[in-house]
């Protein structure tokens, strides 16, 4: 009779000797993506010779062995080989490797054959845990330009160029916090291309200071061998910095030649000479098209409630840039030449009311930060330039007053003119409005990828009802926004909307329409808790109108006074 393992392991010690049990082997690891590729999109992405064309991804950037940044994660670009070889698979179920901690896996993606294309998929933990996600793209010829990482300028065919703008996305889904990811299995969806994939790190020693979310890509100069030089205001401070630079919407890189920060004396001066930033360790970068920059840590003593220098040299010439369009603050551009390390500013005689290019301000350590996801109400229009007096200004302002709570920095991630339930500026293109895209399509960018984010402030909807939109469709899109940033383990807090009584398009329907829409606010439960902004601002005898006192004169915006009372109506123990 065979013995078992154990059996002859018993024996064994009776006759003086021992041989432990065998053991089965590990599995070995799945493979990485890349070994698993099965289709070409330099080729014939689609089954009919449709292909990407490889001049014009590396033309925006997208070079062989790159790993741009989007949306916070590193995405490896398929590594250099010849031409028409595999550099994507196609989803069927296969399980690959994935390492890291973090808040979200992203993954560049895109889809063929028309119509969004996806299923479900499910991490695997180092634990031996299991987390479903759900994972779709649209379609690479006809899907939302307001959503897509990169476009193309054209795409290729069997017969040649054609002037379409095919696109790939980057989708992300959240992971369980703490947990250290080991495997991927994908969806079972064959026409879901899949590039890459990458967990998003959710850094535990950073907090994000500032930030400001791009509106559109949008002409400027031309400018050739310009520095520009932004005044920034920091919420919170840290020991080091870095910066974040994003080249959203653009067709082509941008190329940072070099790049300081200081802090502010008085005008473009700083108050010491400023201190050169890296990028891998080089002095610049050039920024693929869609993608993002992140410096280098720099130790460097970073105050709270302080104008900072940023600038940056951009060596070639440069006829559009991706920006915020309202900073209510100026900042410089200089004459020809590089000017990042002047201790003065008479080289920037010029100046700029946007911010170009720069979309984030990192301090070390700190308790984490606050966003703000909001229109010109939150990007502070009519509040006084240079003054700092926006309304996210004013709740950090009282964060630091106090010492019962973390004093959190807080983000600005509001766009004059944005819109919950349509794009004011389609992704694409130059810019004709300047508006951003739907706030639901750029939570990710905005919200979820900003750095150490635990609560999201949702203050949108007025200039959906001002052009038309049902309260219901509204509050769909704040529904969505809610959930996926709840998903994403966020706290999330809805705000009321204040009147507009007497304000262009603010008529009496637009106002039941925002009645309606409040109700839903302060009843629905989709949120954790809510800011009751409507009441902070409204007059008690006029309840359809703005109190005088807080109203900058056109009856939509606040002024100074009224910024200060929608952050004073904040109970600070619920961010």
């Amino acid at each position: 009779m065979r013995r078992s393992a154990w059996g002859v392991a018993l024996a064994l010690v009776g006759s003086g000797l021992f041989l432990a049990p065998a053991r089965a082997a590990a599995p070995p690891p799945p493979p990485a993506l890349d070994a698993s590729y099965d289709n070409s999109s330099t080729a014939d992405l689609d089954g009919a010779g449709n292909h990407l064309p490889a001049a014009a991804l590396a033309a925006a950037g997208w070079l062989p062995g790159r790993a741009p940044t989007v949306h916070g994660a590193r995405l490896a670009w398929p590594p250099l080989r010849p031409p028409g070889s595999p550099d994507n698979v196609r989803a069927a179920g296969q399980t690959v490797r994935a390492e890291g901690h973090g808040g979200a896996l992203a993954f560049l993606v895109t889809s063929t054959g028309g119509g969004t294309a996806g299923g479900r998929g499910s991490v695997t933990y180092a634990d031996g845990t299991h987390s479903p996600f759900a994972l779709a793209a649209p379609d690479w010829r006809t899907g939302p330009l307001a959503t897509r990482a990169l476009a193309l300028p054209y795409l290729g065919t069997p017969s040649g160029p054609v002037a379409e703008r095919p696109r790939l996305y980057v989708v992300t889904v959240p992971l369980a916090r703490g947990r250290e990811v080991v495997s991927v299995r994908l969806p079972r969806a064959p026409r879901l291309h899949v590039f890459a994939l990458a967990v998003r790190p959710a850094p535990a020693d950073w907090t994000g200071t500032w930030a400001a979310a791009p509106s559109a890509l949008a002409a400027v100069g031309p400018w050739t061998d310009r520095t520009l030089r932004l005044v920034v205001h920091t919420s919170a401070g840290g020991p080091r910095v870095r910066l974040r630079f994003d080249n959203a919407f653009a067709p082509v890189p941008v190329r940072i030649g070099t790049a300081t920060v200081a802090v502010r004396s008085a005008g473009a001066a700083p108050r010491s000479a400023p201190v050169p930033l890296s990028f891998d360790g080089a002095p610049g970068i050039a920024v693929p098209a869609g993608a993002q920059a992140v410096s280098d840590p720099l130790p460097f003593a970073v105050p709270a409630d302080t104008d900072l220098l940023v600038s940056f040299h951009l060596p070639g010439t440069v006829t559009s840039l991706p920006w915020h369009g309202l900073a209510v603050q100026r900042s410089y551009l200089s004459g020809p030449g590089d000017h990042t390390a002047d201790a003065d500013g008479t080289a920037y005689p010029a100046t700029i009311g946007t911010w170009p290019l720069l979309t984030g301000v990192d301090v070390g350590g700190g308790p984490g930060a606050v966003v703000v996801l909001g229109d010109s109400i939150t990007d502070g229009d009519r509040s006084t330039v240079g003054a700092n007096r926006r309304w996210p200004d004013a709740l950090a302002a009282r964060l630091r007053r106090q010492d019962a709570l973390p004093r959190y920095g807080v983000l600005n991630a509001g766009i004059a003119s944005n819109r919950v339930a349509a794009d004011r500026y389609p992704g694409d293109g130059i810019a004709r409005v300047g508006g951003g895209v739907a706030a639901p399509h750029r939570l990710d960018r905005d919200v979820l990828a900003q750095t150490a984010v635990r609560t999201l402030v949702v203050f949108e909807g007025v200039n959906d009802l001002r052009d038309g939109t049902a309260a219901a469709e509204v509050a769909a899109g704040l529904r969505e926004i809610a959930g996926r940033a709840r998903a994403h383990g966020l706290r999330v807090l809805g705000a009321t909307l204040p009147p507009c009584g007497g304000s262009a398009l603010c008529t009496p329907a637009v106002e039941a329409e925002r009645a309606a829409l409040n109700a839903w606010i302060r009843t629905t439960g989709a949120f954790h808790a809510v800011l009751d902004l409507d009441r902070a601002l409204r007059d008690p005898a006029a309840p359809e109108r703005m109190l005088t006192a807080y109203d900058s004169g056109d009856h939509l915006h606040p002024g100074d006074a009224g910024y200060a009372a929608l952050a004073e109506a904040v109970d600070l123990r619920l961010l």
